[in-house]
C-alpha cells in the first residue's frame, strides 16, 4: 500500500506514516505479541482424550522453529504484525521428500495477492526480493490467513478503512510538534510606530526567531526596544482542545483493533477492577477469534488429510491469559477438588508443577449420596472411595 491516499485532514496515510502513530502501533504490537508468546501445541485426539504430538514435524515448526532464519515467536509475531496492518498474512510452505512441512517463510502483503488461473483455481503472486520479479505459487505452497473480509479470500485493509481516523491522529500529533516548536505560548503580534522597509523587516523577524522562538527560547523575557508593542493573540478554543482530540483518537484506534484503552497507555478511567475484567474481555473477543483463525488454516493448509483423519491438530494454551490473580485461582481449584471434577495432578499441571504420585484420584464428599435407579440412597460407595484417594 505504500503510496497510500491523501485524508481530508491533509495528511497522506499509508502503512509506514499508520505504524509512526504511536497509539496504532501500540495496538498492532499487543495484539502481534499476545498471539506470538502463547503456546502453540500439536495434539491428536483419541477418542475423548487428546494427546500432545511433540513427534509430529510441524511441531518443530509451530512450537519452536518456523525456519531456519526465524523462533516460532518472531515467525508469529511478524505474521499477526502483517494480518493487522495489510488485513492478509501470506508465508510460503517449505516441504519435505515426504511432503510434510518442514518451514514457513513470510511474505510480504504489500508484494502478494491472490487471483485465479485460467481454470478458477486460487493462486498466488508475488515479487521477488532483489528482481521484483512476479512469481508465481500454487495455493497449496501458501499459508494465506486474511483478516475480515466479505469474500471469504482476501481480507480487508484496516488503514484503508479507517484513514480518516489515522490521518486525524498524525494531523493532531504535527499540530502539536508545530505548537510547541513555535514556543508552546500563543503567538503575538509587535506593532512598530513607524514604516519599515522590507530589508528591516525581514532582518527583525530573523533576529525576533532566533531570539525567542522554540522550546528552548520559551518564556524567555522580551525587550522591546524604539516604541515596539507586543499585542497577544490567544490560541482559539478549538486549537486548544488537541490534547482532548489526541485523546479520542487514541479511543479511535483502539475501536480498530477492539484493543481496551488501558493497554495503550490510556488509564483517565481505568481502576484495578475494570482492568482485569477487561484484560479477560480483550481475551475472549479480541485475541480469541485471530485463534481461531489460525488454528482452522493451519489445520487446513499444514496437514494432510490423512493426519487430519488420524485426528492430529494444532491449539493454542490461553489459560495463561486468564488465570486471574492467585487467591481467585486458588479459591477455584479448591472448589474443583472438593467437588471432584478435577485431580490434584490437573491442578499442578494448570500451575505448571509436576505430578505426583496418587495425584491422580479424584475426591467426592462424603456427604455426596448416589442415587439408585429406584430412588434410594447409597453412601456407602462414596465412603470407600474417599478412603482410597486418602490411603
Amino acid at each position: 500500500m505504500r503510496g497510500g491516499k491523501s485524508t481530508l485532514s491533509g495528511v497522506h496515510v499509508n502503512d509506514e506514516t499508520a505504524m509512526r502513530v504511536t497509539a496504532y502501533w501500540a495496538a498492532v504490537k499487543i495484539i502481534a505479541e499476545t498471539i506470538a508468546s502463547l503456546p502453540l501445541n500439536v495434539y491428536q485426539a483419541k477418542g475423548d482424550e487428546r494427546v500432545r504430538a511433540p513427534n509430529h514435524p510441524l511441531y518443530e515448526v509451530l512450537h519452536f522453529q518456523a525456519n531456519p532464519e526465524m523462533p516460532a515467536y518472531t515467525f508469529r509475531e511478524t505474521f499477526q504484525g502483517h494480518i493487522c496492518n495489510w488485513g492478509n498474512g501470506y508465508s510460503f510452505i517449505d516441504r519435505n521428500g515426504a511432503g510434510q512441512v518442514s518451514a514457513l517463510w513470510p511474505l510480504l502483503p504489500d508484494r502478494t495477492r491472490p487471483d485465479r488461473d485460467e481454470q478458477g483455481n486460487l493462486i498466488y503472486w508475488t515479487l521477488l526480493p532483489k528482481t521484483n520479479e512476479p512469481r508465481r505459487l500454487d495455493a497449496f505452497d501458501v499459508l494465506h490467513i486474511p483478516g475480515f473480509g466479505f469474500d471469504g479470500v482476501v481480507g480487508y485493509n484496516p488503514i484503508k478503512l479507517a484513514q480518516e481516523a489515522i490521518g486525524l491522529s498524525i494531523a493532531s500529533e504535527e499540530f502539536g510538534a508545530a505548537f510547541f516548536g513555535n514556543g508552546a505560548t500563543p503567538s503575538g503580534v509587535i506593532e512598530y510606530p513607524a514604516a519599515l522597509s522590507d530589508k528591516a523587516l525581514e532582518n527583525y523577524k530573523k533576529e525576533a526567531r532566533s531570539a525567542y522562538q522554540g522550546l528552548s527560547n520559551a518564556h524567555k523575557l522580551m525587550i522591546l526596544e524604539e516604541g515596539l508593542k507586543y499585542h497577544q493573540v490567544t490560541i482559539p478554543p478549538d486549537a486548544a482542545q488537541f490534547l482532548e482530540t489526541r485523546k479520542f483518537q487514541i479511543a479511535e484506534i483502539a475501536r480498530i483493533f477492539r484493543v481496551p484503552l488501558h493497554m495503550l497507555q490510556e488509564l483517565d478511567r481505568a481502576t484495578n477492577n475494570n482492568i482485569e475484567h477487561q484484560s479477560i474481555e480483550f481475551v475472549v473477543h479480541t485475541i480469541r477469534p485471530w485463534l481461531v483463525r489460525w488454528e482452522q488454516y493451519l489445520r487446513m493448509k499444514l496437514l494432510s488429510q490423512r493426519e487430519r483423519r488420524l485426528g492430529f491438530y494444532a491449539e493454542f494454551n490461553v489459560e495463561g491469559l486468564l488465570r486471574g490473580d492467585t487467591k481467585s485461582r486458588f479459591e477455584a481449584y479448591g472448589v474443583a477438588l472438593d467437588k471432584g471434577w478435577m485431580s490434584p495432578n490437573e491442578v499442578r499441571r494448570k500451575e505448571n508443577e509436576n505430578p505426583y504420585p496418587g495425584g491422580d484420584a479424584y475426591r467426592v464428599p462424603l456427604n455426596t449420596a448416589k442415587v439408585n435407579p429406584d430412588g434410594s440412597t447409597s453412601t456407602e460407595e462414596v465412603k470407600q472411595g474417599n478412603e482410597q484417594t486418602t490411603e
